[in-house]
């Protein structure tokens, strides 16, 4: 097989997995669950084939993984410099909590379960999500947790 089509196998698989992680949400990048992990690792074997077209040569794996780190640090550079492209591959961080008030339909949307929010809030120290100040999504799938101050808590 030539240079030229395992570079472009690779660049077409590398934006193809992009797009479809990203559409497939932030939970899926930095809250692996056993799941997460298992289909990442099935979906790498999956796409091998299509990049390397049958090539197993060390050539031909050589050029696919450096067309990968090229594309990567490419990528990583453009999200940098561009504003909006950073916004359109890495998406956004979402309020999960804000004063106490939890956000269902950002939670659905990011197919959140409660028992992983109140993971990440017990990892933060707040035992119920009345003791959130704010909780955020992250682009990369981890929660940040800030606890209310004393006189923020409402008293019951």
């Amino acid at each position: 097989m030539p240079w030229w089509e395992l570079i472009v196998r690779s660049v077409i698989v590398y934006v193809f997995l992009i797009v479809l992680l990203r559409i497939t949400g932030k939970r899926q990048v930095g809250q692996l669950a056993p799941f997460d992990l298992v289909l990442l690792l099935v979906l790498s074997n999956a796409v091998q084939n299509s990049m390397n077209g049958g090539d197993n040569s060390v050539l031909g794996g050589i050029i696919s993984a450096t067309t990968l780190i090229g594309l990567n640090f490419f990528t990583g550079y453009l999200t940098y410099s561009h504003k909006r492209l950073e916004v359109l591959i890495g998406g956004q961080p979402e309020v999960l909590i804000h004063n106490g008030k939890l956000f269902e339909k950002v939670m659905a949307r990011a197919q959140l379960t409660h028992h992983e929010l109140n993971a990440a809030l017990r990892q933060a120290g707040c035992l119920s999500v009345a003791e959130v100040h704010c909780a955020i999504l992250e682009n990369n799938g981890t929660i940040t947790v800030s606890q209310r101050t004393i006189s923020q808590v409402p008293s019951q």
